[in-house]
């Protein structure tokens, strides 16, 4: 596990600007000594983010048990990385964010073949199969519809590829998804869609103004330095 992932997550969710965020994991410590407001016990949320940061591989049942759990409830998930091994046949409204090697492993799980045309194409079978909302990271990100719509985002920087960043990503789609949701807006996969793009275009807005810092041409950045340019960037589109 990767603890730095949680912290990353939920300084990403609050500084997008949701009014609470609710930390359930090993992490704890360590989120409470960045964000001494997250809340750190059990209760209502709006939304998940999980497998951030994780590894499928040393798992254990329990923690199997919760997230299958999770995955057949009726709040919208926000899926990563260690968890994405579970989706399949998984219940609940979801958006998946894997980047292409986690990609390719889901569409094996999921029966499908590798070799696709594009990566548009094969963003938007993995959502028809799955029944959810692909995020396909890279530097355009691909999101698509169990519909067949799709979406590409490209707004980033080459400076975003670094590590941590798609863990600061699930941040900002899980605030968004939970403040849509709130509302009731969140709960068909055009919504989650839309929502996702969203995140990707914030997330991407934020590396941007985090790497201009430096000058014009942007310089080197770290996926802390994108959650502490999130208001910014939210400010700006407000």
């Amino acid at each position: 596990m990767y603890p730095g992932a949680a912290v990353l997550g939920v300084e990403a969710a609050w500084r997008t600007g949701i009014g609470m965020v609710r930390y359930i994991g090993a992490a704890r410590d360590l989120v409470l000594q960045r964000r001494p407001e997250t809340v750190t016990v059990d209760g209502r949320v709006q939304a998940w983010l999980i497998g951030s940061g994780t590894d499928a591989a040393s798992r254990t049942s329990n923690e199997s048990d919760a997230l299958r759990g999770i995955l057949s409830g009726d709040v919208p998930v926000v899926v990563d990385a260690g968890a994405l091994d579970l989706v399949p046949g998984a219940s609940a409204p979801i958006i998946v964010t894997p980047h292409d090697r986690e990609h390719g492993r889901l569409r094996e799980a999921l029966g499908l073949a590798a070799a696709v045309e594009t990566r548009v194409a094969a963003a938007a079978e993995t959502a028809a199969a799955l029944g959810g909302v692909v995020l396909l990271k890279g530097a355009a990100t691909i999101v698509a519809t169990p519909e067949g719509e799709t979406l590409t985002v490209e707004v980033g920087t080459p400076w975003l590829a670094t590590a941590g960043t798609g863990d600061v990503l699930g941040g900002v789609i899980g605030a968004l998804v939970a403040a849509a949701a709130a509302g009731d807006s969140a709960g068909d996969a055009a919504s989650l869609a839309r929502l996702a793009a969203s995140g990707a275009w914030l997330h991407g807005r934020a590396a941007r103004l985090a790497a201009e810092r430096w000058g014009a041409g942007g310089g080197p950045i770290t996926a802390l330095d994108v959650a502490e340019a999130l208001p910014r960037a939210v400010a700006e589109l407000l």
